[in-house]
This record gives structure tokens, C-alpha cells and sequence, in this order.
């Protein structure tokens, strides 16, 4: 069982888990053994208090844990900080019935929860109307329309998930996977971590007994309670440790290639500069604003890893070559969670204007 960030078993877990990612970037398989091997670790329980089965891990620890595991395979640590945000809100809520039912089991692993938001905060919020609409029974709230971003939606025993009803206030709920109405689209082909098995659910009609509200019906309900974090640390973190995995084979091929000693240097340099940022930003002491780390982690995960398909030459071109896959993966923080101000600036860069 891992206890500490420096944990000679995370070296181990790690190894696995970066030997499987090759596999599973091919297939694009749900990572179930995965999963189950960080459970067995006690992975699940870094995120929880000892009240409810956890480790009480601080934030710097927390953070230290998901820059190791994000270098090794980022789409089963993506799926860690989704599991983990469904946690983070039923944890931060008053519903105390619902916390005693459900942490020590997250804890223990015993079951599996995601997190269903995106459409309260970045996905979505430019329709007319809402694309989940709650209306008030008399034992609870009717749920119509769908999420469009859940992980492992089809995997969940449980959704923690928003709604908005007609005067615009908003609710956040636990919904149970088996639930009539609550259906699960076949998550589409992503370009990089499709593994993780995202996609959008659906719910038709679906009846939620009251005993399942974290919070709300209240107006702005995603920036109550001590769960109200989107986007956060999380995200510049897994960025960071996937750089330091790209950083890393560029280490290897300079020992042997002198031409790539500058470039790697400098990347390295950056890439312990962030890391500490983000350390400090989790112990309460940040050195730079959460958009400016989120922004620089960004950039640093495109170009390391574009330097690492460079220096791999043509056979980081061919499929299951791990530079294409950090490639793909670099992707993917332009457009999770991101916000509008990080967007704009990248925007700029990319089209060489002045911001």
C-alpha cells in the first residue's frame, strides 16, 4: 500500500502502469485492471480524510501523487481526477446520509463514481437552454436531457451530476447509474485517451428520490461548498507530468546525441520550474496566478512533446511509438477545462499576435 508520494510501490505501480499504456492507447480498452492494481495501492484513498477510509494526504501530496502517475499513463490518472471530483463534491457536501453510504466505499474501491459537470462550467453554456433541466416532484427533482462529458459514464454505479430548473437555479445531485432513464451513449474514438471511455449520458425522464441532493436548487450551485473546484491544479498538474515523461526519453536519446543536449536542458529547466510552482500553489504559497500555471504547463506539454516525436525521427511516426502518443495526449489540455482566458493567450501565440 502506498503511503507516501516517495513510496518505493509507487516506482512499481508506475512501471506498470506506463508498460500498459502502449496497449491501451491501441485499443482504447476501459483500464478495469488498471484501476483495480491502484485500488489495491490504496490509491483511492490519497483523495479522502480518515474519516471516511482516506490517508488525509495533503494537496501538495495529492499533487505530488498525480504528477508520478500522469508521466506513466495519463488516461488512467485522467480518470483518477474524475473519480476523484465526484468524491471531492459528495465529500464538501452537507449530506451527510449520502457520505456515510458512499466515501468508504469510494475509499476502498468498492465502487466506481464520475463526475458529470462540464455543462455548468465550460461544455454547452452557450445554448438557449439548458441540455439538463431538473423540475421539482414531490419526492425529489425529474431529470431531462444529458451530460455531454462523463468518464466511464457506462462504467459508474454513480453520477455526480448538475441540473437547472426553470427560474434558473441550479442543483447538484448524486445519480445512481442503474436508475431508469439514466442511458449511456458508446463513448465516441477521441484522439488521445479514449480508454478513459467519455462520453455523454442521457437522462430521459429520470425520477431522483430528494435523499440524493448535494446541494441547490440554488442559483450558481457550482461555486458553492468546499468541493467547488473545476479545472484547478488537477489539470496544469497532469500536464506537467506528462512533459516530464516526454522531457524524460529526450534525456535518454541526448546521452547518446549530442545535438539534443541543448534543447533537452532547457526543457528540463522548465519542467522543474512548473513542477515546483505547482507544489507551491498546493501548499498555499503560489508564486504565479492558476490561469499563468495552467498557460505555461499548456505550452510545455506541446512543445516537449513535439521535441520528443522530433528526436524520435520517423519511428516516433509509426503507431504505438510512445512520442505520437505524448503528441496526441499534449492535445488534449487545449480543450479540457480550459479556460477562456488560457484559450485566448494560446490563441494568440499560435497565431503570432500579441496578447
Amino acid at each position: 500500500m502506498i503511503q507516501s508520494p516517495q513510496d518505493a510501490v509507487l516506482d512499481d505501480l508506475c512501471d506498470y502502469l506506463a508498460e500498459a499504456a502502449i496497449q491501451l492507447d491501441k485499443s482504447g480498452d476501459w483500464p478495469a485492471e488498471q484501476l483495480a492494481r491502484c485500488g489495491e495501492q490504496g490509491v483511492f484513498r490519497w483523495f479522502l480524510s480518515g474519516t471516511w477510509g482516506g490517508y488525509d494526504w495533503s494537496m501538495k501530496e495529492v499533487i505530488e501523487g498525480y504528477l508520478r502517475l500522469s508521466g506513466a499513463c495519463l488516461s488512467t490518472t485522467f480518470i483518477l481526477t474524475q473519480r476523484t471530483g465526484a468524491c471531492r463534491r459528495i465529500a464538501g457536501s452537507s449530506n451527510e446520509e449520502i457520505k456515510a453510504e458512499l466515501l468508504p466505499k469510494l475509499a476502498s474501491g468498492e465502487i466506481f463514481a464520475s463526475v458529470g459537470i462540464s455543462h455548468l462550467t465550460t461544455s454547452r453554456r452557450h445554448l438557449a437552454n439548458p441540455v439538463l433541466q431538473a423540475k421539482e416532484t414531490a419526492g425529489g427533482f425529474e431529470l431531462n436531457g444529458f451530460s455531454p462529458w462523463v468518464t466511464g459514464g457506462k462504467h459508474c454505479d454513480y453520477i455526480v451530476t448538475g441540473a437547472t430548473l426553470d427560474d434558473g437555479r441550479q442543483l447538484l445531485a448524486v445519480v445512481p447509474g442503474d436508475l431508469k432513464g439514466v442511458t449511456c451513449d458508446e463513448p465516441p474514438e477521441l484522439m488521445s485517451l479514449t480508454s478513459s471511455h467519455t462520453g455523454s449520458v442521457k437522462f430521459d425522464g429520470v425520477q431522483l428520490d430528494r435523499r440524493w441532493l448535494l446541494d441547490g436548487p440554488i442559483e450558481n450551485v457550482m461555486s458553492q461548498g468546499t468541493g467547488a473546484r473545476t479545472g484547478g491544479l488537477e489539470t496544469s498538474t497532469l500536464a506537467i507530468g506528462l512533459s516530464a515523461a516526454a522531457i524524460g526519453f529526450l534525456q535518454q536519446e541526448s546521452d547518446k546525441r549530442a545535438d539534443l543536449e541543448e534543447a533537452t536542458e532547457s526543457l528540463s529547466k522548465e519542467q522543474v520550474r512548473l513542477r515546483e510552482a505547482v507544489l507551491s500553489a498546493a501548499s498555499g504559497e503560489p508564486v504565479c496566478s492558476t490561469e499563468e500555471l495552467r498557460t505555461d504547463a499548456n505550452r510545455l506539454a506541446m512543445r516537449s512533446t513535439q521535441a520528443a516525436l522530433t528526436a524520435a525521427k520517423g519511428a516516433g511516426f509509426v503507431a504505438g511509438h510512445p512520442a505520437g502518443r505524448w503528441c496526441r495526449e499534449a492535445l488534449f489540455f487545449l480543450v479540457w477545462s480550459c479556460p477562456q482566458p488560457v484559450t485566448q493567450k494560446l490563441m494568440c501565440e499560435f497565431a503570432s499576435l500579441q496578447s
